[in-house]
């Protein structure tokens, strides 16, 4: 029987890595005694446990909601005093990595600890009001958040909101970004290269270039570098011959990102751009030429600017830690 209770546990590591920061790296949040017994208690739970903090990425630990510590810590306690059963406490971790907004929203609070990216929400069909709420609650829980495709209204709803102290509100007008923190963010997690072929490929290359940097990586850009005039792409490269990877955004006949990974030895991510007209137009026909390139590189969906950076600093820090 407490086989099958382990092997029910292990389905649930992904929440367990957003805890196991405060019992490896914060013994001070849980007594050194207590977290012991508990592991030694579960010798196939503390090696998951211990798998999983050396797989995940340390960054994003560094904001533990206050409130998720206490919480894990007195289910602990409870548990170690056989006040409660290995199933209620299961069931209590569920619902500590799930916040309800009333009926409009389920965050999911600890995203960023079990996959390395950041909570992000996409503005665009959002009430501005629903969406402010939303984006105050993930700041409060996650200490960051990354919304995307924000609207003016929406722009001016996020300045007039009641912003914990020490807050940031950082906004790009070119990716209609904002970005929320609790202070300033970190850098020092490997080197993203960011091309547009184009001047109208600007803002989805900048979306990708905001979640790279907001994910702890330095960002190197350069734009307007498209095949129509190849001669000002060289340049430009020399500039990124030590990135850790590269987001390669082109509209049109998206022919740019096979150039470049014809030429660079850092992985290159095609981002195909909804410019262009007629047959093909709307980043059907890059699309379409990045999926049939040649040269090897990864392609993501037209216009995913989010998650061509997330992917390109996951690449980054990666080969940062290796």
């Amino acid at each position: 029987m407490m086989l099958s209770k382990l092997q029910q546990l292990s389905h649930f590591i992904h929440i367990f890595m957003a805890y196991s920061i405060a019992i490896f790296r914060f013994p001070f949040v849980i007594p050194n005694r207590l977290a012991t017994n508990f592991l030694n208690a579960f010798p196939t739970l503390h090696q998951a446990l211990q798998r999983s903090f050396r797989m995940t990425n340390p960054l994003f630990f560094a904001r533990q909601s206050p409130g998720v510590k206490d919480s894990l810590r007195e289910l602990l306690e409870q548990h170690a005093r056989g006040e409660i059963s290995l199933d209620k406490a299961l069931g209590q971790i569920r619902l500590l990595s799930c916040r309800a907004l009333g009926d409009m929203a389920k965050l999911d609070t600890q995203r960023a600890n079990r996959i390395g990216v950041p909570e992000a929400i996409l503005a665009e069909g959002k009430d501005k009001d629903d969406l402010a709420v939303i984006a105050l609650a993930h700041l409060e829980e996650a200490g960051s958040v990354i919304i995307t495709r924000v609207s003016p209204e929406q722009l001016q709803v996020l300045k007039e909101a009641n912003l914990p102290p020490g807050s940031v509100l950082d906004h790009n007008s070119r990716a209609k970004t904002v970005v929320l923190r609790a202070g300033e963010s970190k850098q020092g997690r490997g080197k993203v290269g960011i091309l547009a072929a184009g001047t109208a490929d600007i803002p989805v290359a900048e979306e990708a270039k905001v979640v790279a940097q907001e994910m702890g990586c330095t960002a190197v850009s350069e734009y307007d570098v498209g095949v129509a005039g190849i001669h000002r792409l060289f340049p430009c490269l020399e500039k990124m011959i030590d990135v850790d990877a590269m987001v390669v955004a082109a509209g049109r006949e998206g022919t740019l990102p096979a150039v470049v990974a014809g030429i660079l030895d850092a992985p290159v991510i095609g981002l195909p751009v909804s410019t262009g007209y007629g047959v093909g137009g709307n980043g059907i026909a890059a699309l379409m030429s990045m999926l049939q390139s040649c040269s090897v590189l990864t392609v993501v969906n037209i216009d995913a600017g989010f998650v061509a950076g997330a992917y390109a600093a996951k690449i980054a820090m990666l080969r940062i830690n290796h």
